[in-house]
């Protein structure tokens, strides 16, 4: 079956109103009047022999074949505009959109940005942070450094480095500490890994106390909840190192632990860039050399 040959515009004028469920705010968008977003629309649906909306009264709907058709054109035109972007200014640069957790993103990269940018004025870096779940396609990432085992379905990881996790807290409650059985009595701040501080206990050879202390979904909020005198924060070290050397936090106790790594992923099914790449051996020179793979 031959494949039609399809207007631009009437495909760009679909896309805005069922993205935007009005021909009145895609016309908007698209500098145009309502009534030629509505014609692009017709026209399209003349080609391919069917209906793409619902006219309501007060709006319009997808039909089925609609719903079908958004995601693919969406997709399309990010990927467009993606590479489009790479011309601007008349020179071409990679884009790289990488996926960090927030405590990897300020604790460790962030001070090495000018360095890599430096180093790699080729590639346009774009950084999304959240608390380690990833969206590869709906945030349109490249790749996505997180904390965990490695073992993520439907991801390579490669790791990047093994932090060690160690009690932080304010230097006035630090002075009532000077052993581990003294944690038991203070609020011990947690994170969504409920079983870190389990862990910490365990290795100093003590029974767990039931933590007391508020839950935080970001280790920077443990870390600025410990500086206040909230409690004591479990949190990874060498994150934290600007920190612990102004003494914002310090570490009561010497005793740490290892609960896990931080990855860098990418999808099975992405084929590597020149510019994934060129990250990807930047970002493990400058961390861990020993560094096994994972491709489950």
């Amino acid at each position: 079956m031959d494949i039609p040959q399809l207007p631009l515009n009437a495909l760009r004028a679909f896309e805005a109103a069922a993205r935007l469920e009005s021909f009145t705010r895609a016309g908007f968008e698209l500098h145009v009047s309502q009534t030629a977003v509505s014609h692009h629309v017709k026209a399209l649906e003349d080609m391919l022999g069917v209906e793409l909306f619902k006219r309501m009264p007060r709006g319009v709907t997808l039909t089925d074949e609609g719903e079908a058709l958004l995601p693919v054109l969406n997709d399309a035109f990010r990927r467009m505009s993606t590479v489009l972007t790479q011309f601007r200014g008349g020179d071409f640069r990679q884009v790289l959109t990488v996926g960090m957790v927030s405590s990897f993103a300020l604790g460790w990269f962030m001070p090495r940005l000018e360095a890599f940018k430096k180093a790699h004025p080729e590639i346009d870096l774009r950084i999304k942070t959240n608390n380690n779940r990833a969206d590869f396609l709906g945030d349109g990432l490249d790749c996505f450094i997180r904390f965990g085992d490695g073992a993520w379905h439907g991801t390579a990881a490669e790791r990047v480095l093994t932090p060690r996790f160690a009690p932080v807290c304010s230097k006035c409650l630090a002075t009532d500490i000077h052993s581990p059985e003294h944690l038991a009595s203070l609020p011990l701040l947690r994170s969504y890994r409920r079983d870190e501080w389990s862990a910490w206990f365990h290795a100093a050879g003590l029974d767990a106390p039931r933590p007391s202390g508020v839950m935080f979904d970001s280790s920077h909020a443990l870390v600025e909840a410990a500086s206040l005198g909230a409690g004591v924060a479990l949190v990874p070290l060498d994150m934290f190192e600007r920190q612990l050397a102004a003494q914002y936090v310090v570490q009561p106790l010497a005793l740490s632990v290892d609960l896990g790594s931080y990855w860098i992923t990418w999808l099975h099914s992405r084929r590597e860039t020149a510019a994934m790449q060129v990250f990807r051996q930047w970002l493990l020179a400058g961390a861990d050399t020993k560094r096994p793979a994972f491709n489950p």
